[in-house]
């Protein structure tokens, strides 16, 4: 709102970064969990571990910033459907 406010005009990628960022702390949990919590030693399944994350953060990256994207463009078409220029 406040991107659109100051027109800004650029305010879809920041929606869809900003929305998108969750995947950055899923995936800092994943790594904080694999060093602390899980007692892998062999180098094929660190690597699985971590493939296999990366890709799931990856999609949650996507999904969540579609997500953020579509309600921030609903959001800014019904403001501006609701102002009547004269």
């Amino acid at each position: 709102y406040f991107q659109v406010c100051s027109e800004d005009y650029h305010w879809w990628w920041r929606s869809y970064l900003t929305s998108g960022a969750s995947s950055l702390y899923m995936f800092l949990y994943a790594i904080f969990y694999f060093f602390t919590k899980l007692e892998i030693t062999s180098l094929a399944s660190s690597l699985l571990y971590l493939g296999y994350t990366t890709i799931m953060t990856l999609i949650f990256f996507v999904l969540t910033g579609c997500i953020g994207f579509y309600s921030c463009y609903y959001f800014v078409r019904k403001i501006y459907g609701i102002i009547k220029v004269d």
